[in-house]
């Protein structure tokens, strides 16, 4: 026992448990700092309406600077939405793999999903319902939760390039909640059927509903929920 003045009484034990606090505190600081990857943990809540590219953007910064990603995250990262835009009103189709940095990326926990922008479009990459954790480092539910969320908007095709002009699969380039349609991926990799787009994490089907494909009912209403993957370009 160790008596400090006349009254207080410290043990030792209690000495050790709170100097290995102290020294965790930091490498755990530390680890969340690295994180280069997350999904969303909740969307803007206006369907597919994310106020275009900008405003996926800052829901990715906000994000990231609100989930405890640390000091290094918030203040020098910047942070892009794996979103495509199609060629529309002279304006160019923007690519989401053009979008997204160089890599390597990690998640919350340190894992690494993929070391560069082909590894992540290819067969091998590591991202699953285990890893693609939100920017709070938590799983996001998937087929056979309740609820699903795994549909995550992407507005891709597999290779991380956008569509081409004509039929709406970016919700009028993530502008609108009611008319249209978004191309979504299964972030659990799972679907209605075992095939190569109901295992595909960006381009697995377009989202559908009654208010017109793109309101946050209709999204739910197919198991998503507006949510966003987030890359660190730098």
């Amino acid at each position: 026992m160790i008596r400090i003045g006349r009254s207080v009484t410290i043990s030792g034990l209690a000495l050790a448990v709170a100097s290995l606090a102290l020294l965790a505190a930091p490498s755990a600081q530390a680890q969340s700092a690295d994180m280069t990857f997350f999904v969303t943990s909740n969307g803007p809540g206006k369907g597919a309406d994310l106020g275009g590219l900008e405003g996926a953007d800052a829901q990715c910064q906000k994000l990231a600077q609100t989930g405890g990603a640390g000091a290094k995250t918030s203040n020098t990262r910047t942070w892009r939405a794996y979103l495509s835009t199609q060629a529309a009103d002279g304006k160019p189709a923007v690519n989401a793999r053009d979008r997204i940095g160089k890599g390597p990326w990690q998640n919350a926990k340190g894992v690494v999903i993929a070391k560069d922008v082909a590894d992540l479009h290819g067969a091998a990459n590591n991202l699953t319902k285990q890893t693609a954790l939100s920017e709070k480092g938590e799983v996001i539910n998937g087929r056979g939760d309740t609820p699903n969320r795994h549909d995550i908007l992407t507005g891709s095709q597999a290779d991380g390039t956008a569509f081409a002009a004509g039929d709406d699969k970016t919700c009028k380039n993530w502008t609108s909640s009611t008319q249209g349609a978004a191309m979504v991926g299964h972030v659990d990799r799972l679907g209605l059927r075992d095939d190569e787009p109901s295992r595909s994490w960006n381009s697995s089907h377009l989202s559908r509903g009654p208010d017109g494909g793109c309101s946050q009912a209709d999204l739910k209403s197919t198991g998503g929920d507006g949510l966003l993957y987030c890359f660190a370009a730098n």
